[in-house]
């Protein structure tokens, strides 16, 4: 087994109320060169399946989800992400509460630093800290620290 101690939090970045597969997923990074989807678990959104969490890669295999971090991590992606195209936690009561539970699972078996993927941004002015204006992205749209 690989050894894991950081476990980055993602959004799919797609507009909430509408949900996506693993298939889907898979497909967008397949187009973009991967052999297969990044992430390690998704949880799904909207209606019936609202909050329902779904495997993905194997956690022994590498993820393919945050450049420079893959090899010690495991990768979570909520769908969900965008308001109206616009960065936003659109995490449903149920999708916050998959999250929490695996978060709690996973560093149970795996003593990890959680971490949102926009935490992983480069410090480009020095100050050690990884500031709005820095972030590469905003995802995962909601403060990983704060709230995990």
């Amino acid at each position: 087994m690989r050894t894991i101690n950081l476990i980055v939090i993602h959004c799919s970045a797609t507009e909430e109320g509408k949900d996506y597969s693993v298939a889907d997923i898979t497909q967008w990074h397949q187009a973009r060169g991967f052999k297969t989807i990044g992430y390690h678990f998704l949880i799904h959104s909207d209606g019936s399946i609202d909050g329902e969490l779904e495997g993905c890669r194997p956690i022994q295999e590498i993820g393919a989800h945050a450049k420079g971090y893959n090899r010690n991590s495991i990768g979570i992606c909520y769908i969900g992400g965008l308001r109206y195209g616009k960065p936003a936690d659109t995490r449903t009561p149920a999708q916050i509460e998959s999250l929490r539970c695996l978060v709690k699972a996973l560093r149970s078996v795996f003593p990890s630093e959680v971490v949102g993927h926009r935490d992983l941004s480069v410090d480009l002015n020095g100050d050690g800290v990884i500031s709005p204006q820095e972030w590469m992205k905003a995802c995962p749209s909601f403060d990983v620290k704060t709230e995990l």
